[in-house]
């Protein structure tokens, strides 16, 4: 007999227990599919929601209230459901976002770190990727999260195409952002002249500048008008000395000195003092904002075109102070506040994935450990969801307790180790099984599957030994599988009998036994 032949037989349109990774998993994308409620549609109350039977009994808190964003620090083993967790809270975003279009929330996701170390491990000019770790701070994940905020916002305000994860904006929000006021509108042309990505950062100033109708500061007005009238009054002169006459020579001479000298005086500032101000200016941020590819000449042409108050040293990246960075996100929220944007969400995940990291606690730690500051986790309007692997876990409580009174991990709600009991465990495979059931069929539950002297308890007690989603699946699997492969179709055996059960679970528990010792891999 074949799995496919057994699925039939129970009317199971697809493996219910073949998903090991959340993201790629279909059956889990049916189950946190949460119901939307639109602002016009009357709620009557809890009864309105759907709740998701895939989700962890610390979702909630992990979560907490939306219109309040709070931070959460969630340690897990490989297979847990940190990854499902965050899928999960950009689900509930969604739905949020969707019933409150006036209390949205914007969500970041910290999670693909690849790109922004690779850029960071160039810049910063150490031999090894632990070295250049070590060198991250927190105004580098600051700079990471507003360069992935801020082009995407820009990208829905021009229209540009954007990549996943864009904001999108409807026609009255693009009138809202076109109708700040002039200090909004400085803080957003600010945030792109840095922020923006480098491929065309510093030609989207300008288009920026002209969408949301902000004009040039007096000043380079001004010297934009001597810089013409430089041209102009000389001009003006000669051809006025030559038709006309009427006027001593002395006075054309001098009309035309005077228009030289306006000329040569806006030239020199426009052209070379200027130019040489932005080059300098734009060589300190690039040096500070490391996590970018941009160049020295790239943020001296974006900076060329904000007014000289925007464009100052004080107001800008040129230092590791992280107040400039806080000044930023501070900028953000108020950029987004007439979009319906009353808070941000910051997702932190994955960060034993990247290339440079591979699993290495030490490179972790020297990654997460900036982030670990009570004056970042209790922004206000800022929530971060920080999804950290459990050797982390292990190698904070290692740390003294000044770390501990500067992290201020009783205000963060913590959950300590991300934990699943075999009650737990048995709920989530039930759940999973009865989306995977065709239209129309006879219910089931997990404990179908199995002989008749297999109870609920002996499952629940077998996935106890399992302890985490990715390891009851493949439970699961094999006793189905393993089933399968020792009958014929023509015995129609469809029920995995003890024996099975007790031989894949005694594998199975040493395997998972072995794996948290480090001796067997995943």
């Amino acid at each position: 007999m074949n799995l496919g032949q057994f699925f039939e037989h129970w009317s199971i349109a697809e493996n219910p227990f073949r998903g090991e990774e959340a993201r790629d998993d279909a059956v889990f994308a049916k189950l946190s599919a949460e119901p939307v409620v639109e602002p016009d549609q009357p709620r009557t109350g809890e009864g309105d929601r759907k709740p998701l039977d895939a989700r962890h009994s610390d979702f909630e808190k992990i979560v907490g209230d939306l219109a309040r964003p709070s931070t959460s620090i969630v340690f897990g083993e490989k297979g847990s459901g940190k990854t499902a967790l965050r899928l999960q809270i950009e689900a509930r975003a969604q739905r949020h976002n969707t019933s409150n279009p006036a209390e949205r929330v914007l969500l970041i996701a910290h999670d693909d770190l690849n790109a922004v170390l690779d850029r960071f491990h160039e810049r910063s000019g150490q031999d090894s990727a632990l070295e250049s770790l070590k060198h991250f701070r927190l105004v580098d994940h600051i700079d990471a999260m507003l360069l992935w905020a801020v082009p995407r916002l820009v990208d829905a305000l021009l229209e540009d195409p954007s990549p996943a994860g864009a904001i999108t904006l409807g026609e009255s929000q693009k009138k809202a952002l076109r109708k700040l006021d002039g200090g909004a509108k400085r803080d957003l042309l600010l945030l792109q002249s840095i922020y923006d990505r480098p491929a065309s950062a510093e030609l989207r100033t300008g288009r920026l500048r002209r969408t949301i109708r902000l004009p040039l500061g007096g000043g380079q007005v001004a010297w934009n008008a001597a810089l013409f009238a430089g041209w102009i009054l000389p001009l003006a002169a000669l051809i006025g000395w030559w038709q006309l006459g009427g006027l001593p020579d002395v006075v054309w001479w001098v009309l035309v000195a005077a228009g030289t000298v306006a000329w040569a005086a806006a030239g020199i500032k426009r052209l070379v003092l200027d130019r040489m101000a932005m080059q300098r200016l734009g060589t300190k941020v690039r040096k500070q904002v490391r996590v970018s590819s941009r160049s020295d000449a790239s943020y001296a042409q974006s900076f060329a075109q904000l007014e000289r108050v925007l464009a100052s040293p004080s107001g800008l990246p040129t230092t590791d102070s992280d107040d400039t960075r806080y000044a930023m996100l501070e900028r953000l929220r108020r950029v987004l506040s007439p979009l319906g944007y009353r808070g941000m969400l910051i997702v932190i995940d994955r960060v034993d994935e990247p290339s440079l990291i591979s699993g290495n606690p030490e490179a972790m730690r020297a990654l997460i450990w900036p982030l670990l500051s009570n004056k970042f986790l209790q922004m206000d309007g800022v929530g971060v969801k920080m999804l950290l692997p459990i050797e982390l876990r292990h190698a904070l409580y290692r740390e003294s307790s000044a770390f501990f009174q500067e992290a201020r991990l009783d205000k963060q709600n913590l959950v300590d180790r991300l934990s699943w009991t075999g009650a737990m465990l048995y709920d989530l495979c039930d759940a999973r099984l009865k989306a995977c059931l065709e239209p129309g069929a006879k219910p089931i539950t997990l404990v179908d599957l199995f002989a008749e002297d297999v109870t609920e308890r002996d499952l629940v007690d077998a996935l106890d030994q399992m302890h985490q989603p990715r390891d009851a699946f493949k439970f699961l699997y094999q006793c189905l599988s393993e089933h399968c492969s020792n009958v014929t179709a023509q015995q129609q055996a469809w029920r995995v009998p003890r024996l099975v059960l007790e031989g894949v679970r005694k594998r199975q528990s040493e395997r998972v036994q072995q794996l948290y010792r480090g001796i067997s891999p995943a």
